[in-house]
């Protein structure tokens, strides 16, 4: 296979940064430091291309960190300076069927998660592994994109266009790792007598993007999924992170996932775990000396027969109860915070579980919601402007993958938060942005010296290295200048 006389090379890229920031040093050794196995990127590497699979994933996995809004703006960024390739080149390895994003994805963030297990001290606090789960809001401008469909928010209570993504996210006791997701859609009610499939028109339909994919690939794979359910999904996800090595203590979700398929797969699961998530204040029945009762009636006899018992570590009020759900063991707890009237539920599969222990925990889930605002705000989650569902994925997967390598980043520097990690990275790329079109300025100016006196560039660069102590003692100058 061709390949480029300039290949992609972190250690030839890490020495243009100036500074001595040990961010960067510790973000360039782990990306290094990764290994794919296999042949995920066989089918892309067949084509008689400049730069390989991993090659590109590489160059997407640093846009970010190197102030990259996109693709289209590739071209005019300092990367372009040292790795000229056009845009294809990125559309074409985002839109193929064939990649398993899943498995690399998974490939890439266990190696990560075995370095800071194997870097860090732990403490009892950090002894408790969590799986956490929840879904977010991914709006399109666009209505062309392929598998578009019309969502509802219940952060702001309005209908986008878009997906939803449902994550799967690992955390340690310290850092958040993003392990695994999928996209979905909403169909709507066909009960209705103005249903619009996926909520839009026939035209709106029509206009959506369509691709022919092979029923074998992992892409076809991938489009299955958004179709199932959410709770179906999460189920095959877990298993899936079980079946890869993953091990944990707790699975945290919120009321929209706590139900019994997902209380039965955990409960039944032969490693020791637990589900811990909020519940709805709904009409599911739960088993109580014999009787089946709602969780306002359960709640109603404890109010009757037991006074309140008082947290004053969290400033609340709490009930507790042992029922049964479907033949299953759970205990409830109930929680009134300060002055509000309102009492929340929380079900826990571990009987043998405190309140303060239980809220302790669960207040580990608040990490999934840091993640979907920091992937937003700083690695641009949901943004991919391809129509391809495959793009969609694999824009997805390289997103987790950011994240989890500044998360990793993270943990080794002591960063407060991984945005003042990402902003500070950030400003030593857009240094090296100014100084590359700083030096692009003084090669002109050499080039059209050096052939005004029918000298070599090379030569002449030689003789003003070699003559001038000035620049000769600046041993940070050659280097950048000969890149530009």
């Amino acid at each position: 296979m061709l390949q480029h006389k300039n290949t992609l090379n972190l250690s030839e890229m890490q020495k243009y940064f100036s500074s001595s920031e040990k961010a960067i040093q510790t973000l360039f050794n782990e990306l290094r430091s990764l290994k794919i196995y296999g042949n995920i990127f066989r089918s892309v590497d067949k084509i008689n291309t400049q730069y390989t699979g991993k090659q590109r994933l590489t160059l997407l996995l640093l846009f970010p960190i190197f102030a990259v809004k996109d693709i289209s703006c590739f071209a005019q960024t300092s990367l372009f300076q040292l790795y000229k390739c056009g845009k294809d080149v990125f559309y074409d390895f985002l839109n193929s069927p064939h990649i398993d994003w899943r498995k690399l994805s998974f490939q890439l963030t266990k190696q990560l998660i075995n370095r800071v297990e194997k870097n860090s001290e732990k403490t009892d606090n950090e002894n408790i592994r969590c799986l956490i789960a929840d879904d977010t809001d991914l709006p399109k401008r666009g209505r062309s994109f392929e598998l578009l469909s019309r969502i509802y928010s219940h952060v702001t209570n309005t209908y986008n266009f878009g997906f939803k993504g449902l994550v799967l996210g690992y955390h340690d006791g310290k850092s958040f790792f993003g392990l695994d997701f999928s996209l979905h859609g909403e169909k709507g009610d066909e009960k209705k007598k103005n249903y619009k499939p996926y909520g839009l028109t026939n035209k709106q339909l029509k206009k959506r993007f369509k691709s022919k994919r092979d029923k074998k690939s992992a892409g076809q794979k991938r489009v299955d999924e958004y179709f199932k359910t959410k709770t179906h999904m999460l189920i095959e996800m877990i298993g899936n992170a079980i079946s890869q090595g993953i091990r944990f203590d707790y699975l945290l979700t919120d009321s929209w996932f706590t139900n019994f398929e997902l209380i039965k797969f955990i409960a039944t699961r032969k490693i020791k775990c637990y589900l811990l998530g909020m519940v709805k204040n709904g009409n599911t029945k739960y088993l109580v000396k014999n009787k089946e009762l709602t969780f306002s009636n359960i709640l109603k006899n404890l109010k009757h027969s037991q006074k309140a018992k008082s947290c004053k570590k969290f400033n609340c009020k709490y009930y507790e109860a042992q029922v049964e759900l479907k033949g299953i063991q759970v205990k409830l707890f109930f929680c009134k915070m300060g002055k509000s009237k309102k009492w929340n539920g929380l079900l826990a599969t571990n009987t043998e579980l405190t309140f303060e222990k239980a809220f302790e925990i669960y207040a580990t889930r608040w990490s999934i919601e840091v993640f979907f605002k920091e992937c937003k705000q700083l690695l641009r989650l949901g943004k991919c402007e391809s129509r391809h569902f495959e793009a969609q994925i694999a824009a997805t997967t390289i997103c987790l993958l950011q994240y989890n390598l500044l998360a990793c980043v993270k943990r080794f520097e002591s960063y407060e938060s991984i945005g003042g990690l990402f902003r500070q990275v950030n400003a030593e790329t857009i240094e090296l942005t100014i100084k590359e079109r700083i030096l692009l300025i003084i090669r002109e100016i050499l080039v059209e010296f050096s052939e005004n006196n029918h000298l070599g560039i090379d030569f002449f660069l030689e003789k003003l290295f070699a003559e001038n102590e000035m620049v000769k003692n600046e041993k940070s100058f050659k280097t950048p200048l000969n890149a530009a």
